[in-house]
């Protein structure tokens, strides 16, 4: 990759010119398959760095050569890879498309497929594993899915659902470079992961984007009742749309269009609302040389800072570093 030095640098996997090796410590990552030089005589060499959390892996791959590659059929998991240098000409199944920075590939890995790969180019790769995310999908149509989870090959990243999914894999990006705390707060990750599960379910062709984009009940003012109770007393734990509509029995859309309609406003909105509540009732009675407003916010779930305390001084009319200090 030039001589720039590779994302998640201090989290280094493999580097290497052994093809054996590249094949078997990338293939922990990312599944195993096998890789060669197109060009007669020419040598591999391959880095990758990466990171894991919760169900979720983000990964950098270089081979520093021309390559094919070819992935074995899986179902364990699913990638998604962005080029960040240079194209790869993907097959998987009838699909064909050249991937570029501006085209993502989704690879379901439940077909035959090939990839080419240009000298120079360099991959982010987005791994989730399958079972999360038909379990996220499951949540968000209200039922277990009866088949298996298949996207479409290509990802148009310039249109707004795939951008949103992208800011998502580069705010965690960031937090993994710079060493932020956001990464190392269970609550914050959760939350994180399942929108990033959510953004690519909604963003990307599939053969569930039909019922997701359209099927959904109207839902009785009981249902958001207890959504409501769910919220007030489980407001500390990670806890997301998907989840509240599971637990109550309801499409996530669904249970959506019932809090709009009976309590003009969404159900994250209720949450956030709660966790404001409960951040103040803390700030009130801590002692701000033990804790700080960042230590509450992390918390109670507040991941953007910035946010936290726009949102903590329009409900209440004073920034929570003032109720710390009163």
């Amino acid at each position: 990759m030039s001589d720039r030095p590779l994302p998640f640098a201090a989290h280094q996997r493999v580097c290497t010119r052994d093809v054996d090796e590249a094949e078997a410590r990338v293939g922990e990552a990312l599944g195993r398959y096998a890789v060669r030089p197109v060009e007669s005589g020419a040598h591999i060499d391959a880095c990758m760095t990466g990171i894991e959390f919760g169900e979720v892996g983000l990964y950098c791959l270089h081979y520093g050569t021309e390559v094919l590659i070819t992935p074995q059929m899986v179902d364990t998991h699913l990638l998604v890879e962005v080029p960040l240098i240079g194209t790869a000409a993907m097959s998987h199944g009838p699909e064909r498309i050249v991937s570029t920075p501006g085209l993502a590939c989704v690879l379901s890995l439940t077909r035959p497929m090939s990839v080419r790969w240009s000298a120079g180019h360099c991959g982010l790769f987005t791994r989730f594993d399958r079972r999360a995310l038909e379990d996220q999908l499951g949540r968000l149509i209200g039922r277990r899915p009866d088949r298996p989870l298949t996207f479409s090959l290509g990802m148009d990243l310039t249109r707004p659902p795939a951008r949103s999914w992208r800011s998502v894999v580069e705010l965690l990006r960031r937090e993994a470079e710079t060493g932020g705390g956001m990464l190392e707060q269970p609550l914050v990750v959760r939350q994180l992961e399942g929108l990033l599960m959510t953004q690519l379910l909604m963003a990307q062709p599939s053969n569930y984007i039909d019922e997701l984009r359209d099927g959904h009940r109207t839902v009785a003012p009981p249902t958001v009742k207890r959504a409501v109770r769910l919220i007030e007393e489980h407001a500390a734990e990670p806890l997301t749309v998907e989840d509240i509509a599971e637990a109550v029995g309801v499409s996530a859309r669904a249970l959506q269009e019932g809090f709009r309609r009976h309590l003009d406003k969404t159900p994250m909105g209720y949450l956030r609302e709660v966790r404001l509540d409960r951040a103040r009732a803390e700030l009130t009675v801590t002692d701000p040389v033990t804790a700080t407003v960042t230590d509450v916010a992390y918390r109670w779930g507040f991941a953007h800072l910035g946010r936290f305390s726009l949102a903590y001084r329009q409900r209440f009319g004073e920034s929570p570093s003032e109720t710390l200090r009163r």
